[in-house]
């Protein structure tokens, strides 16, 4: 009687895997296992636990199976089981050092064996700690090419299929972006054609994807494709997919200024990870915290980004945090630190730390260091080619222009900008383009012009509730409007960063310490002033000032 019984209920638990059905399958196996503990019963609840988000027994079905499939001298099952608590380790527990372990041993017991699935499995999951968790898309390319080649071999569409996945997103890592692009689109076009079978693997394609999107900021194809994935998963019960599908998805919300509903996936995908997965629930909390350091919502922010560290974004939040609060000195440390932990090789996840590099290093005087960040993105943005990486590249170059005093060149970079941020349906970051825009022409003299931008900005980022941006845009807004009555006075030709470095050269400041209030180089403040006595045709900083007061400037 034990035999059979055992014998119906693996093969009813098998069958409710296949169909999604996961809480009728650990049942199954659980009945399987009361008649007798066998390692395929084991290895069947240990599936069905993982989608079900019940960890432990994850753990010690598993690791149960493991045993016992070594005990009967089974390499091939004992390997397949080992590639699964690899990545369990890391997805669970984040214990990266045991999760190398796994994978180890499964390389170990697989040494030497005809090429099967577990080849395929333990490729893909070694490419993918390569370029998650090393920051090395050859290594990962390699490991990608070698499951295709095995699943070829072993005539097994959704391994071949996973492989040329995980292939294109290290090609797209790597800089090499239509190719890689052009594989993940085919591979979840077989996805949502039903021509992949394996969940776990239709899972896997699925992340690549977005996850290469949101790397190359590339939001109009994310958003194409995350309504397909998410209706994939809600349909399936892919759960532990669904949450990290949702972490993805809000950042095309974020992007597109639907922050509403990006803060909500984002919470409802924290909290999920939180109670299945604790050692993902960085990649929700990163994003919320990033969320709300646009909402202005700074304390809330910085406490997020510390409890989302060593995750290399939250270096870059707490950079844009300190830049907000004037502390560029330690904006430039976090984005260089972000920079130090990416290969070169690795292009396009430098780049959102090249360009915040760009800025951080101007702001404390460091031009020449500016300018070889700025070469590197531009680059990198010419190779990518996608828009948002090109509209950073060209608002990164109105930053440089503007520092060397070539408030026309900033215009037209500041402009391009903002047409390639609305272009590609970034309204946040359009509005942040705008304002820089505004302080350019208003530094020109052309007030009425950079009011109007500094408005429009304000309209987009009250939509939003960006309200530290709203802040910036509305001082910029009232520079706009000094600039414009210094039109109607005989100073009118001393823009407003001008009328600012005199005013602080009537204070007694040097060059140097002029820098240093304004996040400027002192060579910066040295033209400033020379600018202003050629304007005001005086021979001194003294002169200046007591013209400056004669004109009622200051």
């Amino acid at each position: 009687m034990g035999a059979p019984a055992r014998s119906r209920g693996l093969e009813a638990g098998h069958e409710a895997l296949a169909r999604g059905a996961w809480e009728f399958a650990r049942k199954a196996f659980e009945r399987a296992l009361a008649q007798e503990e066998s390692p395929e019963a084991l290895e069947g609840l240990g599936l069905a636990s993982w989608w079900l988000d019940r960890g432990e027994t994850v753990f010690e079905a598993r690791e149960r199976a493991y045993a016992l499939y070594r005990e009967r001298g089974d390499r091939v099952s004992a390997a397949r089981v080992a590639v699964w608590l690899g990545w369990d380790y890391a997805a669970f527990r984040g214990e990266s050092a045991v999760a190398s372990g796994w994978l180890g041993r499964a390389r170990r017991l697989l040494e030497g064996l005809p090429d099967g699935p577990e080849h395929t499995w333990l490729a893909l999951r070694e490419g993918v700690f390569a370029l998650l968790e090393e920051s090395d898309p050859e290594r990962a390319l390699e490991r990608a090419n070698e499951a295709i080649r095995v699943g070829a071999a072993i005539s097994s569409p959704d391994h071949e299929m996973v492989g040329r996945a995980l292939a294109g997103f290290a090609k797209v890592t790597a800089g090499n972006v239509a190719e890689g692009m052009r594989d993940l689109d085919e591979v979840n076009a077989a996805v949502v054609a039903g021509e992949l079978s394996n969940f776990a693997l239709i899972g896997l394609a699925s992340c690549y994807l977005i996850a290469a999107c949101e790397r190359i900021r590339d939001y109009d194809r994310a958003l194409q494709w995350c309504a397909r994935l998410k209706e994939l998963c809600r349909k399936w019960g892919l759960r532990p997919l669904f949450a990290v599908c949702r972490t993805q998805y809000a950042s095309v919300c974020m992007w597109n200024g639907t922050w509403d509903e990006a803060d909500r996936e984002l919470t409802l995908a924290t909290e999920e990870l939180a109670a299945s997965r604790p050692a993902m629930t960085a990649e929700g909390l990163v994003r919320l915290a990033e969320l709300r350091r646009r909402q202005g919502r700074l304390e809330e922010a910085e406490e997020m980004f510390a409890r989302s560290e060593p995750h290399p974004q939250a270096s870059l939040g707490r950079a844009e945090l300190a830049l907000a609060r004037g502390e560029a000195a330690a904006a430039a440390d976090l984005a260089d630190r972000y920079l130090r932990r990416l290969p070169s090789h690795n292009r396009v996840e430098r780049a959102e730390g090249l360009e915040l590099a760009v800025r951080s290093r101007l702001a404390v005087g460091k031009r020449e260091e500016a300018r070889a960040a700025f070469d590197e993105l531009s680059a990198i943005a010419s190779a990518v080619g996608t828009l948002a990486l090109l509209a950073s590249e060209r608002l990164a170059a109105g930053f440089l222009a503007s520092e060397e005093g070539d408030l026309e060149s900033a215009r037209r970079d500041f402009e391009d900008a903002v047409d390639r941020f609305q272009q590609g349906g970034a309204p946040y970051e359009t509005a942040r383009a705008r304002v820089e825009l505004a302080r350019a022409l208003a530094r020109l003299g052309r007030a009425e012009d950079a009011r109007r931008e500094a408005e429009r900005a304000i309209e987009l980022l009250r939509g939003m509730g960006a309200e530290g941006e709203i802040r910036r845009a509305r001082d910029v807004l009232s520079e706009a409007g000094a600039a414009a009555a210094g039109e109607r006075s005989p100073g009118a030709k001393l823009t407003s960063r001008e009328i600012e470095v005199l005013a602080l050269v009537a204070k007694g400041l040097s060059n140097a310490d002029i820098g240093e209030r304004l996040f400027v180089s002192e060579h910066t403040v040295h033209r400033h002033v020379a600018n202003i006595l050629a304007k005001l045709n005086v021979p001194s900083r003294a002169a200046a000032v007591a013209e400056a007061g004669r004109l009622k400037l200051l």
